[in-house]
């Protein structure tokens, strides 16, 4: 059995930046490549009949996190750079130790009224980190009311110290018309500005505008320059889609292989995404040495993160058992899970119709459990309902980021 992978056309490449209120999202780059359909078993449609699909929700633009303020050192002292540390429950910093980042740790811990009063001082003092971090906690209104014009006052000292997280952080706000009216042109001179200073999601997110065309006039081959910027500093998203480049040929030259090596290295940091599609590269041993199991695996992964295209491709192969042994009920509930979310498949639509009473009710069963629904919930024409929110295996992935500033969901 081999997934075709289903080429889309150019002008897809081309998108522009979706702002809503609430998030200012932007649409992918490039649309994710329509997962494969299996062939050749009786269970799979025949070759050169792909179903199409939908790329996934656009990614909103990316969240400016911001660096740690280093409490003044010794005037010989070099400040080391400070390390952002996991959460951790009572990691108070040494108070002896005047390198310990109090501003940050308290940010960390959720302490946001205390970092705040860490901060302020800082900042009055001239601290264009603490500059940042002041902006981010007026934006989201974390330990403060949430006030858009503070937060670009103080994003906007911190940018005329220098700050590439502040000028991120202040692009997003003008991408989506916070503190102020929508400024593309600023936006786009800020990211430019950022992305000279090494900072990837600036790199990422002024790749996009040059896609877009609108801020700046189209330029593929910028847009592919920036998001290689990004990929090579480790950027995920910007890694998936440099891959999609790589695959069509746009802004680069063609190259599978590449695409393939960016495909996993996207996926290793929880691109769902990257996850399909290096799944499928794996499957039919496309710019890398073919491995069913892991491919299975993979699939596997991004089916309990929430992709509706894995749900359904995983089912495929769970009914045609090439890659992985043949689970019929398991593949039918991983159908009913992506139905769920308006992903359809005609053809196991008819293999729900075929199965016994028995395996139809243990599918639904399993959809509901994964969903979250009650045990007893009914399920028109073998669609479970979701009567509450989803209870996955594992925890289904964040939203890429949020904008500073766009209320919480």
């Amino acid at each position: 059995m081999q997934l075709m992978t289903i080429r889309r056309p150019l002008t897809l490449l081309v998108l522009s930046l979706v702002l809503t209120t609430g998030v200012a999202a932007q649409s992918p780059p490039v649309p994710p490549a329509d997962v494969p359909t299996p062939s050749a078993p009786p269970l799979m449609p025949p070759p050169g009949a792909p179903e199409p699909v939908k790329p996934p929700a656009a990614k909103p633009a990316e969240k400016v996190r911001p660096r740690p303020a280093p409490p003044p050192a010794p005037a010989a002292a070099k400040k080391p750079e400070p390390k952002p540390a996991a959460p951790v429950v009572n990691a108070t910093p040494t108070p002896d130790n005047p390198n310990a980042d109090f501003v940050y740790g308290a940010y960390q811990r959720g302490e946001y009224k205390t970092t705040f009063g860490l901060a302020l001082p800082r900042a009055q003092a001239g601290d264009i980190h603490a500059m940042t971090m002041l902006g981010e906690l007026y934006a989201n209104g974390l330990g403060v009311k949430r006030d858009y014009d503070k937060a670009v006052d103080w994003y906007k000292k911190a940018v005329a110290g220098g700050d590439a997280e502040a000028m991120l952080a202040l692009a997003m706000m003008r991408l989506g018309g916070y503190g102020g009216g929508v400024d593309q042109q600023e936006a786009a001179r800020l990211l430019a500005s950022a992305a000279k200073l090494g900072e990837p999601k600036a790199a990422y997110n002024l790749a996009l505008i040059y896609l877009g065309g609108q801020a700046l006039p189209q330029d593929i081959k910028r847009a592919a320059e920036l998001m290689r910027q990004a990929a090579d500093a480790g950027n995920a998203e910007a890694q998936y889609a440099l891959a999609t480049f790589y695959k069509e040929g746009t802004g680069v030259e063609k190259n599978m292989d590449i695409a393939v090596r960016l495909l996993q290295a996207a996926s290793l940091a929880d691109n769902v995404d990257a996850e399909v599609e290096y799944a499928i590269a794996l499957y039919n041993g496309t710019g890398t040495p073919r491995n069913q199991p892991a491919a299975v695996a993979l699939l596997r992964k991004a089916a309990r993160q929430g992709s509706p295209v894995a749900q359904n491709r995983l089912a495929r192969v769970l009914l045609s058992g090439h890659g992985a042994p043949t689970e019929k009920v398991e593949a039918l509930k991983w159908h009913l899970v992506a139905k769920t979310q308006g992903k359809g498949d005609p053809m196991l639509d008819e293999e729900l119709s075929k199965v016994s009473p028995e395996e139809r009710a243990k599918a639904e069963a399993l959809a509901h459990r994964w969903l979250g629904d009650p045990v007893d919930a009914t399920a028109p024409a073998g669609q479970p309902v979701p009567q509450g929110q989803a209870k996955p295996l594992s925890a289904p992935p964040i939203p890429y980021t949020q904008m500073p500033g766009a209320p919480k969901r």
